[in-house]
Parts: structure tokens; C-alpha cells; sequence
């Protein structure tokens, strides 16, 4: 045992709180593997073992927090540092591009599987459980049903393939026209004879469609083919 240190454990302390924390830090493992299979599936930055760690680290700074300030008063000091910690982690999921934010659900994730971290230092792991269980929900069955929804707005990534570069970008012209939809080519090549131009659209389930349907039905365009993008949240 170190001598230097402030505070200092017998053998048998140490044994005893090691015994404690460690239901607690597996605990906390396994409600941020829940989450982060949710995200690994959905092939998110943040991913099964980045949720693993956010929560562990979190509840272990609470386990920490008051294991180091002892009877004082100063007991959530440690653990009330975690949320600012976690918003900077948070703030680096956010993408900003020229038309849309991105990332922001996977920051909000990050923030409440942290505060979920929390409550499994704590010892709350009925609460954490629920907390675990309403978070998978939301990202899963909430997700798909937004996705069927006739009012939600998803980005959608759209291949245009065709001969005559110039009349298939007339008709993709015409068709977004009529939508009111401004035209963000997000990639233009050449493959072999034809010419190929990928664009980004926000629109609605129905919109898609549509806008699918129309520029299939061009003579102009060979081949229309749409990704969901997976960059969206």
C-alpha cells in the first residue's frame, strides 16, 4: 500500500468495497451494452464498447466520489464534474454541415447512459434498469415507427445513373422543381459509359416515394436507386 497517499484502507476495507463495486461497475456494463447494441446495430459512432465505457467510467466516479470525500460535505463533488465531462464527449458527436445537424441523438444518448452509469454507482439498479429500458425503446421502437410515419423527415441519399448526363440532369431538375426541393449533389463520377450523380434529400416517407416514382419514370435516367443515409440519427 502507497503511504503517500491522503486516505488510506486496511486490507479487509478494501476487500469489502471491492465486493460492492464490483456488482455495481458490471451492472453498469450491461445496461450500456443494452444501449449500445441499439447503436452498433444501427452502425452509430457510438457503439457497444464506447456505451460500455461511458457507463462503467460514470459509475465508478460515483462510487469514487463518495469514497473519496468521506463524511465531508462534499460527497457529489466528483460525480456532479461528470455531466460537464460527459457534454464535452457529447458535443463531439455533433456534426454540423451546410443544410443539417447531425449526431444529435447519439449525444443525447451518451448523456443519459451516463446518467444511467450514475445510478449503478449508486446502487440503483432497479431505477437504472427502467431507465435502461426506456432509453432501448425509444431508440428502437419510437425510430421505426417515426420512420413509417407519413410527417417525419429522414435524408435519404439518391443515385441517378443515365447516358446523356444533360438530360437526365434536366429531368432530375424538373422533378425536384415541382417539389419545392433544392438540388445537393453530394457526388458526381463517371462509370464506364454512364454518368453518375448522388444527391441528398429530407423529405417525408411519402416524398420519397414520389420523388422515387418520378425519376425512375424518366426516359433520361437509366437506373434510380435511394440509401438511407446512415450518418442520420
Amino acid at each position: 500500500m502507497l503511504t503517500n497517499l491522503p486516505i488510506h484502507y486496511s486490507t479487509i476495507d478494501q476487500m469489502l468495497f471491492s465486493q460492492g463495486t464490483t456488482t455495481r461497475l458490471l451492472m453498469a456494463c450491461a445496461m450500456g451494452g443494452v444501449v449500445g447494441l441499439e447503436r452498433e446495430w444501427r452502425h452509430k459512432a457510438s457503439g457497444l464498447r464506447t456505451n460500455m465505457m461511458i457507463c462503467m467510467g460514470a459509475a465508478l466516479f460515483t462510487v469514487l466520489s463518495g469514497v473519496l470525500a468521506g463524511d465531508g460535505p462534499n460527497r457529489g463533488q466528483v460525480a456532479s464534474n461528470i455531466v460537464q465531462g460527459i457534454g464535452f464527449l457529447g458535443a463531439g458527436l455533433i456534426l454540423h454541415t451546410r443544410n443539417r445537424t447531425l449526431g444529435m441523438t447519439s449525444a443525447a444518448t451518451v448523456w443519459v447512459v451516463a446518467a444511467i452509469g450514475m445510478a449503478c454507482g449508486a446502487g440503483l439498479y432497479v431505477e437504472s434498469a427502467i431507465a435502461t429500458g426506456i432509453v432501448f425503446l425509444s431508440l428502437k421502437v419510437i425510430g421505426l415507427l417515426e420512420a413509417r410515419s407519413t410527417w417525419k423527415r429522414f435524408v435519404m441519399l439518391y443515385e441517378v445513373r443515365g447516358s446523356d448526363d444533360k438530360k437526365m440532369f434536366e429531368d432530375i431538375l424538373r422533378v425536384l422543381d415541382r417539389s419545392h426541393i433544392r438540388l445537393n449533389i453530394v457526388e458526381r463520377d463517371v462509370v464506364g459509359a454512364q454518368e453518375r450523380v448522388t444527391f441528398a434529400i429530407s423529405a417525408s416517407a411519402a416524398r420519397h416515394k414520389q420523388l422515387l416514382g418520378e425519376l425512375n419514370a424518366s426516359d433520361a435516367t437509366d437506373r434510380v436507386v435511394a440509401f438511407r443515409d446512415e450518418q442520420d440519427d
